[in-house]
């Protein structure tokens, strides 16, 4: 079985991440504190993280779409449901795990995982809500 993945849904999600990233490490958000928990200094040109968030985040996006495509299949009630909860499910088992793990091997301060870790769920539940509101044709 292929998924069906809406595209235009695909490319928004994708899109909401750099709005989420925006906010998020906005300095009055949680800008200032990410910088200083993870020993960022300003300056230089974000032009190249900056096109591997978007890469990177249309691959989330676009799985994202097809994992929920297919737990909608096998589970059925509603697609936005099934969205949320793969997003769910993807951001403790994937994201979330391998975070800690490398955060713990690294040391990392504890509030740095944290503040991490909850930009990721964010950002994979405002994915999912755009992807379960906006399914492909015929779900």
């Amino acid at each position: 079985m292929v998924p069906e993945i809406n595209y235009w849904a695909v490319l928004l999600a994708t899109l909401s991440t750099m709005v989420v990233g925006a906010v998020w490490y906005a300095p009055k958000v949680f800008g200032d504190a990410w910088m200083r928990l993870a020993r960022v200094e300003r300056g230089g040109s974000a032009v190249a993280p900056l096109v591997v968030t978007l890469v990177v985040s249309f691959l989330s996006a676009w799985v994202l779409a097809g994992a929920a495509y297919i737990a909608w299949q096998f589970y059925g009630g509603s697609f936005l449901w099934a969205s949320v909860a793969t997003a769910v499910f993807l951001w403790v088992g994937f994201t979330a795990a391998r975070l800690v793990t490398h955060d713990a091997f690294e040391r990392r301060p504890a509030a740095l995982t944290a503040m991490n870790l909850a930009h990721e769920l964010v950002t994979f539940l405002v994915m999912a809500l755009i992807i379960g509101a906006w399914a492909p044709a015929g779900v």
